[in-house]
């Protein structure tokens, strides 16, 4: 926010109404809900815990910007959609940003762009290498926000994996084309509990989906199962992670962990369900819609499966011609009947694909440094922002029409609220629009944070 300027423009009138307008509103956001990110940030003590996974070696009586308030900053600015640390440049003047982040003189400016990008290039070189964090402590923080998040312990947990592509535009360290996705890109594994995001782990796409997936899995599971030690805990991915290792991993008595994988179709399989492809077939032929008809049977691959494991088909039939769809599973019959463990929970996993989605609009492609570690530090602040906003629509937005809405949604209508910004020696007002038409949404969302 800068100086308001006296001059007035005068617009085409309308009607018998002159239209005037000019910069004289003074101390003017565009983002009063934002206030909301803050209470919803008290309820989880997110920003409270990290800053203690970083470590700050400067001097204390040269320290201008504490590290604290410089990653509310940047978390805060992700969450209310500023993707670039230019952008910062004007928002380190906002008094109600400085709020967020926990200024004591709102008079004060913020961090600039210069000593945000000092920051994000954490532990880089001899020239940066005051700040740095533990990737171990960011990743037990995702874990714990998690559970923390549930009140009594619950009976069944299931973790969606996933890998997506993130184009690539420069010459960023570990860049490689990849085929599938014709470009290059970096390859981030993704791991979700239903909304919450646990494991944002950037990878290099010269590799499988499911490199470093057993990992990650058993950091996540040891974690889960030192609180909860009965909890049943279900995999669930693609085909792109059916691997001998993730799958003999699950398997082993000590970690008893299920999982549903999808299966690459082939020939061999194909040729298993003939019988009920044509019966499909014939479904469809006499019905004119889609036929489905599922059947299961013991498999095993003649070299990478250690051991032969149920597999859930699917037999489909449309009018572009046969669709088969097949299902690797530990869990047993009498959990998941053969149409229910494909309808009702495979396909289910379709909701995680919506979920990093939203990383994208909270920028987590935006991976332009030239060190993997400084690209990674992005993609967690992109998932801490992530995890702030979703936080809000778990605690805030239970029961209201926002209460499933995606993160841009979330951001445009209840976040972006206009509101005058009044600083006084005791206090600091928000007067927002009289016009805003959701008040309702904030309101019950404000109570339901504050209790």
């Amino acid at each position: 926010m800068t100086e308001c300027s006296q001059e007035t423009f005068a617009f085409t009138a309308h009607f018998s109404r002159r239209v005037e307008a000019g910069f004289t509103a003074g101390q003017v956001s565009s983002d009063g809900g934002s206030l909301l990110l803050r209470e919803a940030d008290r309820k989880i003590n997110l920003l409270g815990r990290l800053a203690a996974c970083f470590s700050d070696g400067r001097s204390p009586l040269l320290v201008k910007h504490q590290l604290p308030e410089m990653l509310a900053q940047r978390i805060y600015g992700l969450a209310l959609g500023y993707e670039d640390l230019n952008d910062h440049e004007q928002l380190r003047r906002d008094p109600l940003l400085a709020l967020l982040a926990g200024k004591r003189n709102l008079d004060e400016t913020l961090a600039g762009k210069s000593t945000l990008n000092r920051l994000e290039l954490a532990g880089k070189t001899a020239r940066y290498h005051k700040i740095a964090y533990s990737a171990q402590a960011l990743d037990r923080l995702l874990a714990d926000l998690f559970i923390e998040s549930h009140a009594t312990p619950p009976s069944q947990i299931v973790l969606d994996l996933d890998a997506t592509d993130i184009p690539l535009y420069g010459h960023q360290p570990e860049r490689f084309f990849h085929g599938y996705y014709d470009s290059y890109c970096y390859l981030p594994l993704y791991i979700f509990a239903g909304d919450q995001l646990l494991c944002a782990r950037l990878r290099p796409a010269n590799q499988d989906a499911a490199a470093g997936s057993v990992e990650e899995v058993e950091r996540i599971v040891a974690q889960l199962r030192r609180r909860w030690p009965e909890v049943k805990i279900i995999l669930r991915a693609d085909s792109g992670f059916c691997r001998e290792e993730l799958m003999g991993w699950c398997e082993r008595k000590e970690n008893h962990v299920d999982y549903a994988f999808g299966l690459a179709r082939n020939q061999r399989l194909t040729k298993i369900i003939g019988a009920q492809m044509h019966q499909a077939r014939v479904l469809h032929q006499t019905t004119g819609k889609a036929a489905r008809v599922f059947t299961e049977f013991s498999y095993r691959t003649h070299k990478s499966w250690s051991c032969s494991r149920r597999v859930v088909a699917k037999a489909e039939f449309l009018d572009k011609g046969q669709n088969p769809r097949f299902v690797v599973t530990s869990l047993a019959v009498d959990e998941w009947a053969a149409q229910g463990l494909y309808e009702k929970f495979y396909c289910a996993r379709g909701e995680m694909e919506n979920r990093i989605k939203e990383q994208m609009c909270l920028f987590a492609d935006r991976l332009s440094t030239d060190e993997m570690k400084g690209n990674q530090l992005r993609l967690y602040f992109s998932a801490l922002a992530y995890t702030l906003i979703e936080a809000l629509r778990r605690l805030g937005l239970k029961g209201t029409e926002w209460a499933e809405a995606q993160v841009d949604t979330i951001r445009l209508k209840l976040l972006k609220i206009g509101a005058v910004v009044r600083v006084s020696v005791r206090r600091v007002m928000l007067q927002l629009s009289s016009a805003y038409p959701w008040k309702d949404h904030f309101e019950q969302a404000f109570h339901a944070l504050r209790c």
